[in-house]
């Protein structure tokens, strides 16, 4: 069984999103956000992080589904065998 990388890449991402999309709801409105023009950012960019990271992770799920689906492919008894002692 093989590990696609969007899978654990985008609960990383998915997660980050989450606690940034959580800490900006947290402190909307506050004084910190004077500098950058009251723009929340930490909310903005939590909510790129998770869609980007749901995004991911769903792509990584569905070709996994579609891996465990497929048949294997037939061996090739004429082929010589590779690897280890063979």
């Amino acid at each position: 069984m093989q590990l696609d990388l969007r899978t654990p890449m985008g609960l990383m991402f998915s997660i980050t999103g989450a606690i940034l999309v959580v800490w900006g709801l947290k402190t909307n409105g506050d004084a910190i956000y004077a500098r950058s023009l009251g723009i929340n950012a930490n909310l903005w960019w939590g909510i790129v992080l998770l869609i980007f990271g749901l995004t991911m992770f769903i792509l990584g799920e569905r070709s996994q589904h579609k891996l465990e689906k497929e048949p294997p492919p037939p061996l090739d008894e004429t082929e010589p065998r590779r690897g280890h002692g063979h």
